[in-house]
């Protein structure tokens, strides 16, 4: 655990102290993010945390791929697999936050790069449910292509308040970072070392040094190369626990968890997932394109109802925090246990988001400094 611990620390410390450079960069290449009708920001701000967050990632895996301990997770090319691509779909992203690439350019970089990610072996192959295992390596292809997209764009567009996405992300990921790692020791005890593992908590990492930059009043945007990034990456480490696990390596007291590794990637996903389905369903019912942006995200809709600024991404932590952390808990408790504490989870998150709870003002004379 200290070795992983560790990993995230670096990519943490890395991100935090190069984020005030990649504002910079921002500024001087114009990649800043104006003030539109549909957004909650109330001043111009750059948006190119993402060349920070990918720069604190490949620092974090380059040091990793040193360590003795983790070495046989570096013996083969998936982790440069994932980075590589990672780096690929960031600059993608790059390229949006510069000159705004219209919907269509990026969904096709964003399949060519889920290919290319396929195409070096991180792929679905079968799924921990029932032994099933996917037909053919083409069928591989095209699930594992398509998992990655909607991974990409769940993210990408539940990126929408300050602190938002990265909080998500930070608090699904160590969910999904702590069930990696009790499922690595429970089926090798002569070998912790896991691929999942160590790229979750080396994007847990990521995101903790990324909020302070990014909180309310945000100072920087991670963009679109910073949510693609997140999305990629988050679907690689998904891909290497759920289309490879072996569910007959898993011991009996965990056999209902079976289903753990299929359900937590959507878990920690979870929010971002429903908003882009709600809102899809939402505009092609009032008549628009599913791609028309609008003011009909989830944490728009919490802002309408009188939520602050903080208070709905807060909200949207509660969430997700609920619902990651219980599927992750069934590694470790009993089901019974589970679905009592997720019940309990789940009421004082409905009683947060409906109940108009009031909340100390913080941050007023940052905000003030923000926007002189």
């Amino acid at each position: 655990m200290r070795i992983y611990l560790l990993v995230l620390a670096i990519a943490a410390a890395v991100t935090y102290l190069v984020t005030p450079v990649a504002r910079l960069l921002a500024q001087r290449v114009g990649a800043v993010t104006p003030v539109r009708h549909r957004d909650v920001h109330r001043v111009p701000t750059p948006r190119l945390g993402g060349v920070a967050m990918l720069i604190g990632l490949a620092v974090a895996l380059a040091i990793a791929s040193q360590i003795d301990f983790l070495q046989p997770v570096f013996d083969n090319n998936l982790p440069w697999a994932i980075l590589g691509c990672g780096a690929a779909i960031c600059l993608l992203g790059v390229a949006d936050d510069i000159w705004d690439l219209d919907w269509f350019t990026k969904l096709v970089g964003q399949v060519i790069v889920a290919g290319a990610m396929a195409w070096q072996g991180v792929q679905m192959i079968s799924f921990p449910i029932f032994g099933l295992t996917i037909g053919s390596p083409r069928m591989s292809l095209v699930v594992t292509v398509v998992v990655v997209v909607v991974a990409i764009n769940a993210v990408n567009w539940v990126d929408g308040l300050d602190g938002l996405a990265a909080g998500v992300v930070a608090i699904g990921g160590t969910a999904f970072f702590v069930y990696t790692y009790v499922l690595t020791r429970t089926n090798s005890p002569a070998d912790y070392s896991d691929l999942a593992t160590v790229v979750m908590a080396a994007l847990v990492g990521v995101c903790l040094g990324f909020l302070p930059h990014n909180f309310h009043p945000a100072r920087i945007f991670m963009g679109d190369s910073g949510a693609m990034l997140l999305g990629l990456t988050i679907a690689g480490a998904s891909i290497a626990v759920t289309g490879r696990l072996d569910p007959a390596q898993i011991t009996t007291r965990v056999a209902f968890p079976a289903f753990v590794p299929f359900i937590l990637p959507l878990a920690v996903l979870i929010l971002p997932l429903a908003d882009v389905t709600i809102t899809i369903l939402r505009r092609l019912l009032s008549g628009k394109s599913p791609f028309h942006a609008d003011r009909t995200h989830l944490h728009h809709k919490l802002l309408d109802r009188g939520h602050s600024h903080r208070r709905a991404v807060a909200i949207m932590y509660v969430w997700t925090f609920v619902v990651s952390c219980s599927a992750a808990a069934l590694v470790l408790f009993p089901v019974g246990q589970v679905l009592v504490g997720a019940a309990i989870g789940t009421a004082v998150a409905i009683v947060i988001t409906v109940v108009p709870i009031p909340t100390p003002r913080l941050g007023r004379r940052r905000t003030a400094d923000h926007t002189s």
